[in-house]
C-alpha cells in the first residue's frame, strides 16, 4: 500500500491509497489545482466574462454529477467553449474529455441559458440535456475529475456545494 498526498479544500491530508497508480495522478492534480488558483486570482482583478456548455446527462431518473479536483464545487461534465468552437460541440469534447464516451453534439437538447456571478467571473453556460437508456461506463480523467457519480435531483439539490447554475437548472425542474 502506497501512502499519497491528496489535495483538498484549504488543506493537504494525507490518505491511504489502494494502489500506486493514484500517486501518478498526484502531480497533474495539483497542477490543475495551482492554475485553478491563478485563474481566480486574475479573475479576482479582470471580473472577466466566460463562456462554458454543461452535461445534464439523465439515466433512469438519475443525474451524472462530478467534482474536479481542483474546485470543491459539485458540477455536470463540461467546461469551456473553445474560440470557433459551438457550445454543442464543446460539451460533446467535454463529456469525451471527462467521463470518457462519445455522444454526438446533435444528440444533445438545449435546456437552459444562464449568467451568473461565479469565482469573481460574469460565468455564462448553456445546459445540454441527453437521456440514456443504460448507463454508459464512466472513464474519468482521474486527473481532473475527483470523482462522478449518479444522483437524483433531489440527492444533488441538497448538497451544500453545488454550482449555481446547476443548482438554478434542477430548481427550475422542480417547479415543472
Amino acid at each position: 500500500m502506497a501512502i499519497c498526498l491528496a489535495v483538498h479544500t484549504k488543506v493537504a491530508d494525507v490518505v491511504a491509497c489502494r494502489d500506486d497508480a493514484r500517486m501518478l495522478h498526484l502531480p497533474l492534480r495539483l497542477a490543475y489545482r495551482t492554475a485553478h488558483l491563478g485563474l481566480r486570482a486574475y479573475w479576482r482583478i479582470r471580473k472577466p466574462e466566460t463562456q462554458g456548455a454543461l452535461a445534464v446527462i439523465f439515466c433512469r431518473g438519475q443525474l451524472l454529477v462530478l467534482q474536479t479536483t481542483y474546485r470543491d464545487a459539485v458540477s455536470l461534465p463540461g467546461g469551456y467553449v473553445k474560440k470557433g468552437e459551438t457550445p454543442e460541440v464543446a460539451v460533446a469534447r467535454e463529456v469525451r474529455e471527462e467521463v470518457g464516451f462519445n455522444v454526438e453534439p446533435g444528440a444533445f437538447k438545449h435546456v437552459y441559458r444562464g449568467t451568473k456571478p461565479f469565482e469573481h467571473r460574469k460565468d455564462t453556460l448553456d445546459l445540454f440535456r441527453l437521456e440514456l437508456d443504460a448507463r454508459p461506463v464512466i472513464k474519468t480523467n482521474r486527473a481532473e475529475i475527483a470523482w462522478a457519480r449518479w444522483k437524483s435531483p433531489e440527492e444533488v439539490l441538497a448538497m451544500p456545494n453545488v454550482v449555481p447554475h446547476l443548482r438554478d437548472y434542477l430548481s427550475s425542474l422542480k417547479d415543472e
